[in-house]
Parts: structure tokens; sequence; C-alpha cells
């Protein structure tokens, strides 16, 4: 797949089935994550891999969080089956660093192109994914359960694994919407 190509046909796919990535495909996929825009070449990532059994702890680090965070029984009764969707999710975490020239929103930015580099990866290989946030990012629960520090985002859990329908979807925007000239 040419890079326009998989610019423009680019879409999330939820439905995902096994088999997740293999080593050669996910060594194509991390390295995808490590070349993005990175001002001052700080590296403010960190990637967490849950695939397998790994998933079913992740249901149990969503349902604590969301019983000690006192959410919704909805909330609650979902949680253990979310990391199922998939056969992989990588947890993708924006770490800030103090820094003179890099202002914590460009880390946090980074970190998410880092999430777009990854599912663009997947894409390109046959694979599909899809960028999830939502409640479980913002848990300072999920986030403790992790080891993470409180001043680190979650930025998005990637769901990967292989589309199990085929759902191409038309571009829904239009150019002449969203730019102008200046």
């Amino acid at each position: 797949m040419n890079a326009i190509e998989l610019l423009l046909t680019r879409q999330s796919d939820p439905k995902l089935a096994d088999p997740a990535p293999n080593e050669e495909q996910l060594a194509i996929i991390q390295q995808a994550a490590l070349r993005v825009p990175d001002h001052g070449c700080i590296a403010p990532w960190q990637f967490i891999i849950a695939q397998g059994d790994a998933r079913h702890k992740l249901g149990e680090i969503y349902h604590q969080s969301a019983v000690t965070e006192l959410q919704e029984e909805k909330v609650i009764n979902r949680a253990k089956e979310l990391p199922l969707r998939a056969p992989m999710i990588i947890i993708a975490i924006a770490k800030y660093q103090e820094h003179p020239k890099v202002p914590r929103i460009e880390q946090i930015q980074s970190a998410g192109c880092s999430v777009l580099a990854m599912q663009q990866a997947a894409f390109a290989q046959g694979l599909g994914g899809v960028w999830r946030t939502g409640y479980f990012a913002q848990s300072q629960a999920v986030k403790k359960a992790l080891n993470l520090q409180e001043h680190d985002e979650i930025v998005g859990y990637l769901y990967i694994g292989t589309p199990t329908v085929d759902c191409k979807k038309s571009a829904r925007h239009k150019p002449e919407n969203y730019f102008s000239y200046l």
C-alpha cells in the first residue's frame, strides 16, 4: 500500500478478531510509534501491550476502577468485557517530562501521534485497529493500577486485530468545510 492510499483510506475497524499482529508485524507497528514528531528528542511515551490472558487482567483493572470510582452500573457491568473486543491492545501513555522548550501539550500530542502511526502501520499490513479513549483513559484508578505517575496521561487504547467485516467507509468530510486561507 502506498503512502497516499494509506492516508486516504485509513479507517477505524471496530470489529476485530484473531489473528493479532505476528512478531514481524508488531515490530513494524512498534517502530512506527517511535518515528513520530518528538520535539527535543525526549521520547515522551510509554506503551503497554495486552494480549491473550493479559486482556482479562486489563478487564479486571477496568472493573475495579469503575467500582472504586463509583461509576454507574452500566460501566461496571461492561468493564471486564471491553478488552476482549480485539486480540491485542496497546495502551499509549504520554510520559510528561519537565522541559524548558517542550511544553506538556506537545508531549501529549507526540504520544497521540504515536497511536495514529501504529494504527496506520497496522492498516498498511492488512490489519485493523480502532483508537479508543473514554472513561478508562481518564481514570486515576486505572493509571494507578498500571503504575503510572500522576502527571502521565493515557492518550488511548489501540485495539488491533483482523477486521471481521469489510466496511469501507467513504470520505465524510469535505476539505472546503475545514480549510481556509489567511
